[in-house]
Formats: C-alpha cells, structure tokens, sequence
C-alpha cells in the first residue's frame, strides 16, 4: 500500500508524492521538469556510487539519474517504474512458464550484465526488487549493498528464475523446464568461483527457448524469508573491472556518432527530407527517455527549443559560403544550402546545450557494445551506410523534393547575394 506524503516536502530539488510499498523508504515524486521519478532513501552517510549508477545502461535496469551521497540524508533517484513486484505478480497470476519465463531470465540476466559492467553488483535481487511492466522485467536498488559480490547475484539469478518458474526457491530439478535446469544449476553451484560471469549468464540466457515443465504442487513460503536467503554471496571475484566498462562506452558512443553522420549525410543531400527526418528521429528519442505524459511534452517542448538553434545555422552556414566567396572560388548555391541543411541537423542532434539525444543513442548501443560479434555487425552496417552517406554529401547534386520551388528560390536568392558581394 502507498501513503501520501506532504506535497510541500521536498528532498533537494524534488517534490515528494507519495510512499511506494510498506516502509521501503521509496517514494514516487516529481523533478523540477516535471519528469515523474522514484526516489530511495538511505540510512544517514550512506555511499552509493552514483556516478557507476548513472553508468547502468540497461533497458532492463531502472535508470538511476540523480543522488546525493555521504550526506545527512542521502537519496538516489531513478525513473518511476509503473510495474509490481516479481513476487506480487506470482502470488497472483501464478507461476510463469514459456516466452513470459524466457523474457524474465534473459531480462535478469541482461539487467546484471549492465549492472556489473559498470563496477557494481546487485547483492539483493529477488522478487522484491524485480518489477514487471508489460511483462518485462526491471530490476532496482542496484549497487546499495555493501559488501555485495558479482558471483552472489548471480546465485540470486537462478533463485529469482526458480521463483518466477514455480513459486518456490527451492524445487527439485525436474520441476523446472527442461532448458532452465543446467543454467540455473551452474548459477546455483556451491563454489562461487565456479559460477559463469554476468556477461556469460546473459548470452546463455539469450539462447534459452523455454517449454513448460511439470508443476510444483506445494504454495510459496513468504518472499521476504526465502528471498533473504538467496541473496547470500560470497567474497570471490571482482564484479568486471571499470576498463571493461569504458571500452563498452567507448563503441556505444562511436556507433551513436555514426548515427549521427549518417543523419547529417542525408541532411546534405536531401535538406527538406534529411531535416523532418532528423526532428522526427531526435523527439522519439528524447521520448523515448520518459514514460509519463509530462515527460513526453518535455522532450517535444525540448525539441522545439532547439529548432530556432537549428535554423539559425541552416541559415547562415549558407551567408557565410557566400560571404566567401567573395575572397575567392565558386560557391554552388544549391551546395551552400544543402550543407546549411546539415549544419541545422548536426545542431539537432548534438551541439552544445543538445545532448540527449545523443546520450540516448549511447544508451541503445550499449545493449550491444559488451558483445565483440554485436559490435562488429554493427560497426561494419553502420560505417558502410556512413561513407555512402559521405560520399553521398560530397558528389551528389542535393534535393530538396518535394519543395522544389524553394530549391529555385533558394538558389537564386544565394545567386543575387553572391553577386552583390561581387560588385561591392
């Protein structure tokens, strides 16, 4: 059940709402732009790493956006997930076999993945801090445990995917699907050490294909207890060191920069087009970062922001090639505009003061950019298109279609300055 809190109450710039769950110390509330959030309270002079937290890259991981540490009343605050508890929705609807079992073991599995990557370890994942939306799952309160290692969440993987697969914690082997049982008994193993990595348990779980299994006839003891239990790690090996974690970065935000040139290429050689294509691109970006209605006319109102930046220089990209050209050589009026095109995408996409876009770009990527096969599909599909789009912008006669009575216009505006600028 959820309490009310004082809508004057305030944790830094945040508004709090109201009380998620019975005591958790969670609450939902409202940042200064609106966006709906959920902020943890911690325990006086606790701290969290937010920096790596803010690093977790993960559909499948709440994203951690803000926090203060260390202090007299430290918080982390992370998007609003409108999802219920793993445990709440076993308790209910029972439990999950086929696809709905698959997404929720490879989900775990990727949600840890991230959450390793970044230098940090779970060290209480269970049904609790596991919500499902839309049958999804998204794990929480990542990285608030002291002490936690990367073999025990991986333990907690395979209690979580039990639970999830039959209600219980502990079951006999045959009560799971047949394709869960040698991965959960790997994650289970007595030794730590031999326990895969987070990185390994997320590709073996993509290769999953779950069928049912017979079922297990006894009810689910209380989650909290056995729950407790499955958390329990023990002090092996570092969790993936943070030079892994930079080289991930490192691709994501060179496949998003891709991204971006090949958005600017087509700018170039299809202006009108290039354009609305690239506001369309940039806005389901940024909408894509928020799940609630305020969030979303927050990314449109951001987008529209940022068009006059980019008209600005659309505009004068194009005055200053003619200005130019006053000093010496021929400048193509179409060619002038086109590359004033690419200069108002570039803006849209990144410039000082626009970044989200980008950033969210890095963070798709990043599902990929811990996979040397992914990486390299990717890079090569991605580079081919970004020389042709080069390429493209360089030798090709630009188009502005549909507007081709603004091409004209366009051209001979450029035509009549270029000549004043020559008889001055």
């Amino acid at each position: 059940m959820s309490g009310e809190t004082s809508h004057q109450e305030h944790i830094g710039p945040y508004r709090l709402l109201s009380r998620l769950g019975d005591g958790t110390g969670v609450h939902r509330a409202t940042g200064p732009d609106g966006r709906d959030v959920a902020i943890r309270l911690l325990p006086p002079g606790a701290a969290p790493d937010i920096e790596r937290m803010q690093a977790v890259l993960s559909p499948y991981a709440a994203d951690v956006l803000d926090g203060e540490s260390g202090v007299r009343r430290p918080y982390v605050v992370s998007r609003f997930v409108p999802g219920r508890p793993l445990g709440a929705v076993v308790a209910e609807q029972g439990p999950m076999s086929g696809d709905a079992l698959r997404l929720i073991a490879v989900g775990l599995a990727k949600a840890l993945a991230a959450v390793h990557r970044a230098g940090l370890a779970h060290g209480e994942l269970g049904p609790e801090t596991v919500l499902v939306v839309d049958g999804a799952p998204v794990v929480v309160d990542f990285g608030l445990a002291v002490g936690a290692h990367g073999p025990g969440d991986v333990h907690a993987w395979a209690a979580t995917v039990t639970f999830a697969a039959t209600g219980r914690f502990e079951v006999p082997a045959d009560a799971l699907p047949a394709d869960l049982r040698p991965l959960v008994a790997a994650d289970a193993d007595p030794d730590p050490a031999a326990r895969p990595d987070a990185e390994r348990l997320a590709e073996a779980a993509s290769r999953l294909e779950v069928r049912p299994a017979r079922a297990v006839p006894a009810p689910a003891p209380p989650v909290a207890e056995e729950a407790a239990r499955a958390v329990a790690s023990a002090p092996v090996r570092e969790p993936v060191q943070a030079q892994e974690l930079a080289v991930a970065q490192g691709w994501a935000r060179l496949l998003a920069a891709t991204v971006v040139v090949i958005g600017v290429g087509v700018a170039v050689m299809m202006p009108i087009a290039g354009l609305l294509l690239t506001l369309v691109a940039v806005t389901l970006l940024r909408t894509a970062m928020s799940d609630t209605v305020a969030g979303w006319a927050w990314a449109l109102g951001r987008t529209a922001l940022t068009v006059p930046y980019a008209a600005a220089l659309t505009v004068a990209v194009p005055l200053g090639l003619a200005a130019a050209s006053v000093i010496g050589g021929e400048i193509d009026s179409l060619g002038a505009c086109a590359f004033g095109a690419g200069a108002g995408a570039a803006v849209l996409w990144t410039a000082p003061g626009v970044s989200a876009p980008r950033r969210q770009l890095e963070r798709m990527f990043m599902a990929v950019a811990g996979n040397p096969r992914h990486i390299a599909v990717a890079g090569v599909a991605l580079g081919v298109l970004a020389l042709l789009a080069v390429v493209g912008a360089m030798s090709l006669t630009p188009s502005f279609a549909p507007m081709y009575g603004l091409q004209s216009s366009l051209e001979r505006s450029i035509d009549r300055l270029q000549n004043a600028m020559d008889r001055g």
